[in-house]
C-alpha cells in the first residue's frame, strides 16, 4: 500500500452506492459459493444489503477512491434465537467483505479493527461472529485475530451449513495483532 493512498475507513453514508456495495459483497463471497457454501452474502439482493445496513452500523474502506471493503456491526439482538447474540454488551458483525482484487493486503483486518474500535467506544464488551463450519481458513483467521469458538448455531434453510459462533472480549482483543 502506498503511503500516498492510505486505506480510509468510515461509516456508510447516505450517498454510497448500495448496488456497488452488494456487488462487492457477492464477489467477495463467490469463492464460498463455488465451494458449495450458501452464505446469505453469496446471493443477497440490493434490498437485503440496505436492510442489513439499516439494522446495524455499516462501514466501508476506500483505497484510491474505490470502496474495497465493508463490514456491518449489530448491537445485542434481544430477539435473536442465538443466546450469545442476545447478551447485553455483545455485538456481532456480518457483511464482512474485501474486494477480490484487494484480498491479502490486510484491508479486512484494518476495517475490522476500525469497526471494533467504534463498537468498543459505544458499549461493546464482546464481539461475536458466525461463519460456516466448513470454512476452516476463515475460522483460523478469526482465531489469529483473538476470537475463540463459543458454540454453534443453525441458520438452515437460509444457509446450507452449521455455523460456528466465535467471540472475543475486549481483553482478548487487546493482545498482539496477527
Amino acid at each position: 500500500m502506498s503511503p500516498h493512498q492510505p486505506l480510509h475507513c468510515r461509516p456508510v453514508e447516505e450517498g454510497d452506492d448500495i448496488e456497488a456495495l452488494t456487488i462487492l459483497i457477492r464477489s467477495a463471497y463467490a469463492p464460498h459459493a463455488a465451494s458449495g457454501l450458501r452464505y446469505w452474502a453469496t446471493h443477497q439482493s440490493v434490498e437485503d444489503t440496505a436492510k442489513r445496513l439499516a439494522a446495524g452500523h455499516g462501514f466501508v474502506a476506500t483505497y484510491e477512491s474505490y470502496v474495497v471493503a465493508t463490514i456491518t456491526l449489530r448491537e445485542a439482538e434481544p430477539d435473536s434465537p442465538v443466546p450469545l447474540l442476545r447478551e447485553p454488551g455483545t455485538w456481532s458483525f456480518g457483511q464482512f467483505a474485501v474486494a477480490p482484487a484487494h484480498k491479502g493486503k490486510g484491508f479486512g483486518r484494518q476495517i475490522h479493527d476500525f469497526a471494533l474500535a467504534f463498537a468498543h467506544a459505544h458499549g461493546c464488551s464482546r464481539m461475536a461472529l458466525h461463519t460456516a463450519q466448513p470454512a476452516t481458513a476463515l475460522i483460523a483467521m478469526y482465531r489469529s485475530w483473538g476470537y475463540e469458538e463459543a458454540g454453534t448455531c443453525d441458520w438452515r434453510p437460509q444457509t446450507n451449513y452449521l455455523s460456528v459462533l466465535m467471540a472475543a472480549s475486549n481483553a482478548q482483543r487487546n493482545g498482539p495483532a496477527a
